[in-house]
């Protein structure tokens, strides 16, 4: 099922989260690659096509995902860098129309190739596995495509909100698990992205912040403490964690302003390079920011903190 800017944001008019975005943002050229050659790998499956949420909290987000895939976003003056982007959802839903799709038009209009993740998920019939699998083909396949998309396969960034900072956080700290056998030479590419924002991300499934849907979907209501450590992000941060840019609001309600503090935490042991700003106010969910609030401040942080690390400004 093609879905286009237009459907996703008018099964929800979800203007909100694009108001702080510059005009010049929806201008970027976009396009789908698909992330398998053939099936995706792992067992079970999504029955019936892709559903775009109309209502409350999932109007356009996507769930029901059969093919997972990249939607690109090129922009008309490429800087040579490139930002692997994924909305959340607690592992059910991905909010696209409210999440990754403005983060998208916002990097491209500053120059970056955006890629837009649509990735598998437990809730829809596949393995825990099957988004770990697909964010880790996303990265190699981005870098085995970077001569074709304009830019250099050490520039390649990952973003991720909420769930999607989770998946986002575990892609950067365990590149190389052994999430799928190969299938080709896009598999000879590193899945190590160069920096990581994790923004109001779910980061731990351990007690007492194992109350998210992340933790549901994952590893179920009563969960093994070998699970518990293996799918929390902050367990896995070494001294070979990229640098990483954390945002959160302290009356998050959904994620407990403690998955920043523990993954910043890590992060500082590790002496990995580390960022994070704790707003007064937000709650949960808030994309881009809606204009003049102050979490819209987080894209000209983020900002900031790609090009102290080796990114381009612009």
């Amino acid at each position: 099922m093609q879905m286009d800017r237009r459907t996703l944001l008018g099964a929800g008019a979800l203007v909100g989260a694009s108001l702080a975005l510059p005009r010049a943002a929806v201008a970027a050229r976009t396009s789908e690659l698909p992330l398998w050659p053939g099936s995706p790998p792992g067992p079970g499956g999504a029955t019936g096509p892709e559903r775009i949420g109309d209502k409350g909290k999932g109007a356009g987000a996507v769930s029901n995902i059969s093919h997972p895939r990249l939607r690109l976003y090129r922009p008309a003056q490429p800087n040579g860098a490139a930002v692997l982007v994924m909305g959340g959802g607690g592992y059910f839903r991905i909010q696209i129309a409210n999440e990754s799709m403005p983060a998208c038009e916002w990097l491209a209009s500053l120059g970056f190739v955006a890629a837009e993740l649509y990735y598998r998920m437990p809730a829809d019939g596949w393995s825990r596995l099957a988004p770990f699998a697909d964010a880790q083909r996303a990265m190699r396949l981005l870098r085995a495509q970077a001569g074709t998309l304009g830019f250099t396969a050490e520039k390649l960034a990952i973003l991720g909100f909420s769930a999607g900072g989770h998946l986002a956080g575990m892609t950067a700290t365990m590149p190389d698990a052994p999430r799928y056998q190969p299938v080709d030479d896009v598999d000879n590419h590193s899945a190590r992205p160069a920096l990581a924002g994790l923004v109001y991300p779910v980061i731990t499934l351990r007690p007492p912040f194992d109350t998210t849907r992340t933790k549901k979907e994952l590893i179920g209501a009563t969960p093994s403490p070998q699970d518990v450590a293996e799918w929390s992000v902050e367990t896995h941060v070494d001294a070979r964690t990229p640098p990483t840019f954390l945002a959160q609001a302290a009356d998050d309600p959904i994620a407990p302003i403690d998955n920043s503090l523990l993954m910043f935490d890590a992060l500082r042991k590790a002496g990995t390079p580390r960022e994070m700003h704790v707003f007064q106010e937000g709650g949960h969910g808030w994309g881009m920011g809606e204009r003049g609030s102050d979490v819209a401040q987080w894209p000209a942080l983020f900002q900031g903190f790609m090009a102290r690390n080796g990114f381009p400004r612009s």
